[in-house]
């Protein structure tokens, strides 16, 4: 995840967390409504795994085709509720479980509303599929856009797995980081082959080289 988002995504977490007396004032449920987007492989799920970790909630993945009602009585004060790739919860237009209206219900209504501070947390590889009422303000409050790995996201994949804060070969890697599409999990499975930093440095560049060929050859 790009420092930078990582940062003002956890000073979000920590105003809404710290914000209960002002959601009393105004009167508004104690909640809040994050949307992670983008391709598969670019972290999605482990953000929510990483939220839940830092604010220490509980997490429940919630399944659409099951009584929402009956699903949030069982979940506890201090929740995430999560409901990865909900641009497929509508995909069978045969299961009368699964609606628009049901859902938008779920997130506005008095179940969503009860009890201490809770997060909602959708993922999806399709935002564009998404019905514009499911992502207005008050249901999705922050939009993440979860893109590509960039040279700061490697830097930083960069120091957890290999304690590296600079090297010769970052400078290749920068140049073909910024004209290759490889997600976070690709570039870290490269540097977790071997605990060498030259060996998977190398294997990370032999990577980004093989998917610029690729994708040459595709465009051509």
């Amino acid at each position: 995840m790009d420092p930078e988002m990582k940062r003002e995504l956890i000073k979000d977490l920590d105003r809404f967390v710290e914000s209960r007396e002002f959601y009393r004032r105004v009167g508004k449920a104690w909640k809040r409504g994050y949307l992670f987007h983008g391709p598969p492989g670019t972290g999605k799920s482990s953000l929510v795994a990483a939220m839940a970790n830092y604010l220490r909630f509980d997490v429940y993945d919630l399944d659409l085709k099951r009584d929402l009602r009956r699903l949030l009585i069982g979940t506890g004060n201090r929740s995430m509720l999560v409901i990865e790739d909900i641009d497929r919860s509508f995909e069978s237009v045969e299961d009368d479980k699964v609606t628009l209206s049901g859902l938008l219900n779920f997130i506005d209504g008095l179940w969503s509303s009860s009890g201490d501070e809770r997060i909602l947390v959708f993922t999806t590889n399709h935002k564009d599929q998404l019905d514009p009422a499911l992502l207005r303000p008050g249901r999705m409050d922050v939009h993440l856009h979860m893109s590509y790995c960039t040279f700061n996201g490697f830097k930083t994949l960069a120091l957890n797995y290999l304690r590296l804060q600079e090297h010769p070969l970052f400078g290749e890697i920068k140049e073909l980081i910024e004209r290759v599409q490889a997600t976070p999990a690709q570039v870290a499975g490269e540097l977790m082959k071997s605990e060498d930093p030259d060996v998977a440095l190398q294997g990370l560049i032999k990577l980004l080289h093989d998917k610029e060929t690729s994708e040459t050859s595709r465009n051509n």
